[in-house]
């Protein structure tokens, strides 16, 4: 008997033993039933106690049987969708990007045009090669990241209540594990690979200066040393974390709601696509102004003046501009990040669920 067979018996043996464990509490949510895991004759009182959880046994064998696969289906999902959506959609974000850190026209037609007339067509592609070598291990790591420290945190806070020792435990439960693992999944594919986010900055802005990836490589490392490949990290980790933390945790709410109100155990692609435009859209005007500053603080050398931190660029923005100047390039934004929002989710599902294929995992 394989691992995924005796975890399968092992299964069935605790829901003999706890018939009221519903469906939703063994398979994730909408997926098959392969191995006939739950009793079609389970009576409906049973299926509405919510509050049993698996046997910590249970729970083993099952990690025995999926441990490596469903975090390395995440990863590559992850990175598969991530690319997928950028070589799409390559040119809105040349645009919103110029148009973010006051470069040329301030309406997006005109952007659009002056980028051709300057690169041609290829120009509103600039810098896609190395944002596809930076959008690969983002993707792949965030969305690694955060079912990561989601399912860690579901896993705790299902655990019986005898275990619950200390305040720190007491402190973990009340915490949303969709909001910390968004907040982790922002951290931590920043910190990995903001370098890739500062080349791809440079060669969008100035491709006059940066020619080249390996051309910016060698300018900014002679100019800055190693520390140049990390210019504007604090702030970007300043804007990142409301912006993940919001975004996931949008997702999830939007998405489990409108289950909820269509009565649904899972979603089409289209609607796929919508539930993760929103919640893009409703992440990045959230965090906006914070972006805008961001992007000023990375390519201030560029441009010969550089605010000497997050509050000070977010000053000089309310001083020349007003409060509208912290919303410049956020029509240009939106027209980026909702469908790149959407494309991503989608991709994403659908490469889980054909790397994954019927063995859908537990979803505690």
């Amino acid at each position: 008997m394989d691992l995924e067979q005796e975890a399968a018996a092992q299964l069935q043996q605790s829901l003999k033993k706890h018939p009221a464990l519903n469906k939703q509490h063994v398979l994730t949510l909408g997926g098959p039933d392969p191995y006939g895991l739950v009793d079609p004759e389970v009576n409906e009182e049973g299926r509405a106690n919510t509050n049993i959880g698996l046997k910590w046994d249970v729970q083993l064998a099952l990690r025995k049987a999926f441990l490596g696969q469903r975090e390395a289906a995440e990863f590559v999902s992850g990175a598969l969708a991530g690319a997928m959506a950028k070589a799409v959609l390559a040119p809105l974000e040349t645009v919103r990007t110029r148009m973010v850190v006051g470069v040329g026209s301030r309406s997006i037609p005109a952007t659009f045009v002056e980028i051709v007339q300057e690169g041609g067509w290829r120009g509103l592609w600039a810098g896609n090669a190395v944002n596809m070598l930076r959008i690969v291990p983002t993707q792949a790591i965030e969305f690694a990241t955060f079912e990561a420290v989601r399912r860690a945190l579901q896993e705790n806070q299902h655990r019986d209540n005898n275990g619950c020792n200390s305040w720190v435990d007491a402190f973990v439960r009340r915490l949303s594990p969709v909001a910390v693992g968004g907040a982790a999944a922002g951290i931590v594919s920043t910190l990995i690979c903001h370098p890739l986010e500062v080349l791809k900055d440079r060669l969008t802005i100035n491709r006059a200066a940066y020619p080249s990836l390996g051309a910016a490589v060698v300018k900014i490392n002679a100019e800055a040393g190693l520390g140049g490949f990390y210019a504007g990290l604090c702030p970007t980790l300043v804007g990142m974390l409301p912006y993940s933390t919001c975004y996931y945790f949008m997702y999830d709410a939007i998405k489990r709601s409108y289950c909820r109100a269509n009565k649904k155990t899972s979603l089409s692609r289209p609607e796929l696509l919508l539930v993760g435009a929103l919640s893009g859209l409703t992440a990045s005007t959230i965090s906006f102004p914070l972006e805008v500053a961001r992007k000023r603080l990375m390519v201030g050398a560029i441009r010969g003046k550089c605010p000497a931190h997050m509050v000070a660029a977010l000053s000089e923005v309310l001083r020349e501009e007003g409060v509208a100047g912290l919303y410049r390039g956020w029509g240009a934004s939106c027209l980026k990040v909702m469908p790149t929002s959407g494309i991503t989710w989608m991709f994403y599902e659908a490469w889980k669920d054909i790397l994954l294929g019927n063995k859908q995992l537990p979803n505690f």
